[in-house]
């Protein structure tokens, strides 16, 4: 059984930070490419960052500039850093990871989500 589990969603003001993780568990043997990617109420789940175990990184176009991937492999843990949060940057924030498990078999998972809000 593999998990995500993030963590450091929270209320922020407009022009602040905040830091989120996710921490694949399980029986794994790899992970490939992980990412997050977010949902507003009312729209669709869209892509934010992605960065593959090669240590290449895809931005939306919304997230460059102010967001920074970054992943431990020894941990299994993904960070996005966020800064310059606005209000429309408010969100549930999902990881994702393409895992390969100890069973031998690759599959795409999802965290639980966290909720990040940004007031004005």
């Amino acid at each position: 059984q593999v998990q995500l589990v993030e963590s450091g969603g929270g209320l922020v003001q407009a022009g602040g930070s905040l830091r989120l993780s996710c921490v694949a568990s399980g029986r794994i043997l790899s992970i490939y490419t992980m990412g997050w990617y977010r949902q507003a109420p009312g729209k669709q789940r869209e892509l934010v960052v992605i960065i593959t175990n090669g240590d290449t990184i895809n931005y939306a176009d919304s997230a460059k500039g102010r967001f920074t991937i970054s992943r431990d492999n020894a941990k299994n843990t993904v960070y996005l850093q966020m800064n310059s949060l606005k209000p429309e940057d408010t969100a549930v924030y999902y990881c994702n990871a393409d895992i390969r498990s100890s069973t031998g078999s690759r599959n795409d998972y999802w965290g639980q989500g966290t909720q990040v809000t940004v007031s004005s």
